[in-house]
């Protein structure tokens, strides 16, 4: 696929907030004197300020916004480092959120943010830091003074100082092992030691700490001494978004931050390539961490950005990465070489850049290396000489994102305004609108055998490498791959039929918007037969040419066995590979799809522009009937599917106490190795015979929303029935309602603490994670509301004493859990300083602790916790999807509570500090007679010593120590289920 952000539709992705549509709908906005390019539908004001300081601003008001946001980006990052002070720029992110002069007390931003419904957050990338949060509307302008503060006098005491450098360390231990973070590093390794590409950029112990001291530096005083030399304002830019009007936002940033110091620096510019000739023409031979083998081939190009409004590289990267009939991804994969391919411009600054090819091999493919990559330079070939046709140009250029969260927005704008001049802001190079063959033509001459770099990751080369990346420890090994060589792998690749792909089928035509007459604000049903169930829910918030569909096919066979979930998963898997080449086209048209597996059965989910989405999922049900296995298919994805299972060993350690949790929890929930152990016995013929039984019997769940008409809904889900359940030979049969699934959960007994000690599945991770588990109750209005208040209450506090006081890990947090309506609160750390059981004493002693701050919690704070909490739910959807998921929770858990917000912020209006005091002495107290705990325990390498005594050890008093999951979980009472059979659906 191409590589570059994908429109935020996509089922699952974040949101990346607005970007303009098509071109004949931009306007301008005039911002003090600087016309700033926006959509025309954009109904938000934007105003372009500079203080006296030379800090530049975007105002963004929007009257409609229930969240406020702010971003401040600094022209600072890590390639500025001194030398031997790597991750220097780093710290400093960290140690600014720390406190100030006029805030002294640790933590209190962070504390402001998340008490007022907000989140915060910040990252040092190559040339930038950029700092973040987002707040309840009201709540912008104290949210602000804190804010500002960062950049005018925050404090660095010596013993916060050392403290967070733990905290770097930890991140950094996080990602020791790690893939992207291994192989990214390589990556810089092997070039120019005197760039600054070269670095180093997280920083550790030992960087920061053990050798800044060998060299008689006091880190403290050099993180200082940066930050007065570095941080000025002419090196900042600010985006503030809020509801209030332009004037009024000016007013208020002109007064916060016109205190920022501007020291007239120089902007820092690092000229020059990172790749000398040394490092080009190289194959570098790299030992991954996980199973599964990646080619990435990179090219240094000139950056994107000196010729953005042309936009080559978005267009050279939609051709290569692209996956329909002809392209280079289709052929690999014809050949049964290649699992996925992406393609786009990767690393890059202003003075340098990447274009980098990732392509993932089957284990044939990793035979074939060669014939790969002698391929990927025929398609290169191929498109430097075919010309570059204008049509093509036109539909990379089509796309109209909905309107997304403030943060993301504000992130993205501060970010552009480093880059590009105050009429791009808003668009930056996400919307090319100069067609140049030049342009495009100059990049793929760039693309040549002797600029090229190859590194290619395997498990298979360990052994035979001689050469270690000094961070992160990766054995590699590097060869030389003078152009020669790759044209005799040109000349030696398969004769295959690659071309251009034909004009896009799915780009949408008619935007026009649907008068629908039912204008409801929460979904109905439709339509309901014996074999379907169809809800509906016009667009009456969004107006746009976009719909949202589910369709959830309960086949209770699905889940009752391994080898039967095991199978729903391969055939999903199928299904979307086998439509891949005709339904790529649609996820460039901005129509996203996906089929999948869940707990009942599968998933077909469908979002995006209406206009052709009946013709897609039309398609996609008649592959579901007719179906057959491919043999030669059924070996690529049971073998992506091995490494997948193989790998679950190398996830983080925090990730395996959820997985754990989950386990324990859900009663349908099979484990990993036993469906590894299923899948590795299966072969083609098992799931052909698997196929008929599991669409034997189904009901469809449907949920239709958006831009559709009801008699189309309707339409669509009769010819649904027609062709599953109504043809001469059909493939589906009814449902009878006792065999609906239900997913029930394990009741905890109350008054004890019951404890899973584990070791942790990859030996070689140093970190061990605790997962504390409070269950507390099952869905119920009045308590759901008492666990959020409290969960919001206690979030920042739990943050601070076990993160930055105890320094415990990196990943220390707290928050609400929620299994099919049955809630609690978990408390997750991640950490190499202490042992697991440690840790679980550390939460029961921050639980002390917490207990006085909530007794002794005045009415006004109790009052502003509440209304942070009421403007939290009140917060109105930004597009289809954010609403859609919402319903679809509704419908699919059975709990149909459509008006749950309003109902919960009634709760709030009526609630008593009292009240959320008996919530917490009832059910999270220490030792409170009805507190449900479940400790789940993995132990890192670091702390064998620690497992070994847990498990030969008694349980204390009130404690019960899990030793088989299974066992435990038949043996205890389950929750009911709010799922009702077909007929039994309380409405």
């Amino acid at each position: 696929m191409d590589s570059r952000p994908r429109e935020t539709d996509a089922p699952g992705d974040p949101a990346n907030g607005a970007a303009p549509p098509p071109a004949a709908a931009v306007a301008a906005a005039a911002t003090g004197g600087v016309e700033i390019t926006k959509p025309r539908n954009d109904k938000r004001g934007y105003r372009r300020v500079v203080l006296p300081n030379a800090l530049e601003c975007l105002l963004i008001s929007d009257p409609d916004t229930d969240k406020a946001a702010a971003s401040m980006s600094v022209s600072v990052g890590y390639f500025c480092d001194p030398d031997g002070l790597e991750g220097l720029a780093h710290f400093l992110e960290h140690m600014l959120f720390y406190a100030s002069k006029k805030y002294p007390i640790e933590d209190s931003y962070s504390k402001y943010i998340a008490e007022h419904g907000g989140s915060t957050n910040a990252f040092t990338s190559t040339e930038r830091t950029n700092f973040y949060f987002d707040v309840n509307s009201d709540s912008l302008h104290d949210a602000l003074d804190r804010f500002a503060q960062f950049f005018i006098k925050p404090l660095m005491s010596p013993d916060a100082v050392h403290r967070e450098i733990k905290a770097v360390d930890s991140e950094n231990q996080k990602n020791l092992l790690s893939d992207p973070w291994r192989m990214s590093q390589l990556q810089n390794h092997l070039c120019d030691e005197n760039h600054p590409y070269h670095k180093f950029g997280t920083g550790n112990w030992d960087t920061l700490e053990v050798k800044a001291k060998e060299k008689g530096l006091d880190t403290r005083l050099e993180l200082i001494k940066f930050y007065d030399s570095h941080y000025s304002a002419n090196l900042m830019k600010l985006v503030v978004y809020g509801k209030d009007s332009l004037d009024n936002l000016q007013n208020l940033v002109e007064n916060k931050f016109c205190d920022i110091r501007d020291i007239g620096r120089k902007p820092f510019s690092f000229p020059g390539h990172p790749c000398s000739s040394e490092h080009l023409q190289i194959l570098v031979k790299a030992v991954p961490i996980k199973q599964g083998h990646t080619l990435r081939i990179l090219w240094p190009i000139t950056p994107n950005v000196r010729c953005y409004k042309e936009g080559p590289c978005k267009y050279i990267s939609h051709l290569i990465g692209h996956e329909g009939e002809g392209s280079l991804f289709y052929i690999l994969k014809k050949l049964g070489w290649a699992i996925s391919l992406e393609a786009g411009e990767g690393d890059w600054s202003y003075d340098f850049s990447f274009f980098s090819v990732v392509i993932r091999l089957t284990d044939e493919g990793q035979e074939h290396m060669e014939d790969a990559v002698g391929l990927l330079f025929r398609y290169i070939t191929l498109l430097q000489t075919s010309g570059t046709p204008k049509w093509i140009f036109d539909e990379t250029g089509f796309h109209y994102r909905d309107k997304g969260p403030p943060i993301h927005y504000v992130v993205n704008i501060s970010s552009n305004m480093q880059i590009f001049p105050p009429e791009d802001w808003l668009i930056a190079s996400s919307m090319p609108s100069k067609f140049s063959p030049d342009a495009i033509q100059n990049i793929l001459n760039e693309l040549t055998p002797g600029n090229v770099r190859i590194f290619w990751e395997s498990k298979r080369f360990e052994g035979q490498t001689n050469l270690t990346e000094p961070w992160y420890g990766t054995s590699y090994s590097v060869e030389a791959v003078p152009p020669s060589i790759i044209q005799k792998w040109v000349a030696e690749a398969p004769e295959e039929d690659l071309h251009l792909p034909k004009p896009n089928i799915f780009i949408p035509r008619d935007l026009s918007l649907k008068n629908v007459e039912e204008k409801v604000s929460v979904p109905f049903m439709l339509r309901k037969t014996p074999l379907s169930r169809l809800w509906y829910k016009p667009d009456t918030m969004f107006f746009t040419p976009k719909a949202y569909i589910k369709m959830d096919f309960h086949c209770p066979l699905s889940q009752s066995s391994p080898e039967s979930a095991v199978l729903t998963d391969v055939f999903t898997r199928l299904l979307m590979d086998y439509l891949n080449d005709y339904a790529y086209d649609a996820q460039v048209a901005g129509l996203y799809y996906a089929v999948k597996p869940n707990d009942t059965g599968f998933q077909v989910t469908m979002v995006g522009y209406n206009d052709k989405m009946r013709t897609l999922l039309e398609t996609v049900i008649g592959k579901i009937a007719e179906f057959e296995v491919r043999v030669d298919r059924f070996s690529v994805i049971k073998e992506a599917m091995t490494k997948e299972y193989e790998n679950f060993k190398f996830r983080q350690p925090y990730q395996q106490v959820l997985y754990y949790c989950s386990l324990m929890l859900d009663e349908q929930a099979w484990p990993w190795d036993e469906e590894f152990s299923a899948l590795s016995h299966l072969e083609a013929s098992d799931l052909g015979n698997f196929l008929p039984h599991l669409l034997a019997k189904t009901f469809i769940e449907c949920y239709f929303a958006g831009n559709i008409e009801p008699n189309e809904a309707k339409s669509v889900i009769q010819h649904v029935e027609d062709v599953l359940f109504n043809a001469p030979i059909s493939v589906c049969k009814p449902l009878s309602p006792s065999q609906h699934l239900a997913r029930r959960i394990v009741k905890l007994e109350k008054g004890l603490r019951y404890y899973y000690p584990a070791m942790c599945l990859n030996h070689q991770d140093e970190n061990s994670a605790l997962l504390h588990y409070i269950q507390t109750h099952q869905d119920n209005v009045k308590q759901n509301v008492l666990l959020h208040l409290l969960a919001l209450i206690g979030k920042q506090p739990a943050f601070h004493q076990l993160r930055s006081v105890e320094q415990l890990g990196y990943i220390a947090l707290l928050r609400q859990r929620n299994d099919s309506g049955v809630r609690g609160l978990q408390f997750i750390i991640q950490s190499t300083v202490k042992d697991p059981a440690n840790l679980d004493a550390r939460v029961e002693n921050f639980l002390k602790m917490f207990e006085s701050t909530l007794y002794q919690m005045s009415d006004a704070e109790f009052k502003s916790n509440v209304r942070a909490l009421i403007d939290m739910k009140l917060e109105k959807y930004k597009n289809i999807r954010e609403e859609s998921a919402f319903f679809w929770g509704e419908i699919s858990e059975g709990t149909l509570k459509f008006d749950r917000k309003e109902a919960e912020v009634a709760a709030l209006r009526e609630l008593k500090k009292e009240e959320l005091i008996d919530f917490f002495n009832d059910h999270v107290k220490v030792n409170a007679p009805q507190k449900k705990i479940l400790s789940i325990q993995v132990y890192g390498g670091l702390h064998t010593a620690e497992y070994q005594t847990i498990v030969q050890n008694a349980p204390p008093p009130q404690s019960c120590e899990i030793t088989d999951i299974y066992s435990f979980r038949r043996s205890r009472p389950l929750y009911g289920s709010f799922r009702g059979g077909f007929g039994q659906m309380k409405l």
